[in-house]
């Protein structure tokens, strides 16, 4: 029986009714069986300080970390802000990587997906994300790329795929990163 990988999701996007939620809920279900997926929230993460990084740092941070340490793998989703990641993005990823020394990201293989109402697809922000991950020593899957724009239309009311093309191309980003997870974590 194979292995079942433990997948954090992150989210940049921390609007109710997010589309690249809707999106990473859509890829969550579109993966193999050998993956299982836990949303880590980041919303309630206060900013990174390293005065508040003591012995007993702030409850959301602790409970972030925990989460992400138990992860075997990362799926990022995020929209595009001023071609950069939100800045609750990028304070996820700092307060993951202290203090120094303590790193919950490390060598867990990860997956950027950006997605964005226009047709650029959050290209600036995807690369922006991989800029940090290739320091905070994430495994990023190279191929296929996720970029994912007109989201507006990717969803129809129901909040479901429109198009069998769409959940397709989806699958196929999923599958292959089922295969970049188990290549990384065995």
């Amino acid at each position: 029986m194979p292995r079942k990988y433990q997948i954090a999701v992150i989210v940049g996007s921390l609007r109710a009714g997010s589309l690249n939620r809707k999106l990473a809920k859509a890829m969550a279900a579109l993966a193999p069986d050998t993956l299982a997926f836990d949303f880590v929230e980041i919303g309630d993460l206060a900013l990174y300080n390293p005065d508040l990084d003591t012995e007993t740092p702030p409850a959301p941070w602790t409970r972030f970390r925990a989460e992400i340490a138990k992860a075997d793998g990362v799926m990022f989703v995020t929209p595009e802000y001023n071609r950069a990641v939100p800045a609750a993005m990028k304070n996820a990823l700092d307060v993951g990587s202290r203090p120094y020394g303590e790193n919950v990201w490390a060598g867990k293989p990860g997956l950027v997906v950006s997605g964005s109402a226009g047709a650029l697809a959050g290209f600036g922000a995807h690369h922006h994300l991989r800029q940090s991950l290739v320091v905070l020593d994430v495994p990023t899957m190279a191929q296929p790329e996720a970029y994912i724009g007109n989201l507006g239309s990717l969803f129809d009311d129901t909040g479901a795929l429109a198009s069998d093309d769409s959940a397709a191309f989806l699958g196929k980003i999923m599958q292959a990163y089922a295969a970049w997870v188990a290549r990384h974590v065995d």
